[in-house]
């Protein structure tokens, strides 16, 4: 019988990363994959349930790098929010 493959979709929900952090690693050799086709990557489930352990250990954030990203991805819309608060105020307060 032959061995069931997993797709990056499957991976990325195994390792709970997006399936472009998926490819990325693959790319880099972080994670061992084998293209399928010349295109297509596939994992073995056994070679991912290893590492999973030591990338769940690798990927945590601390409270400071989450509030540190949430600034950094949102600072157009927390300008925008005080730039349109502002113009605000000063239309109704005359």
């Amino acid at each position: 019988m032959r061995e069931r493959l997993l797709t990056t979709r499957e991976v990325s929900q195994l390792l709970d990363i997006s399936e472009k952090e998926v490819i990325d690693l693959a790319n880099q050799g972080k994670i061992p994959a084998y293209r399928v086709g010349g295109e297509f990557l596939r994992f073995r489930q056994e070679e991912i349930l290893k590492i999973k352990s030591k990338f769940k250990k690798a990927s945590s954030y601390s409270w400071r790098e989450k509030i540190s990203d949430f600034f950094y991805f949102n600072d157009f819309y927390i300008i925008s929010l005080i730039l349109i608060s502002l113009l605000l105020w000063v239309i109704f307060k005359s």
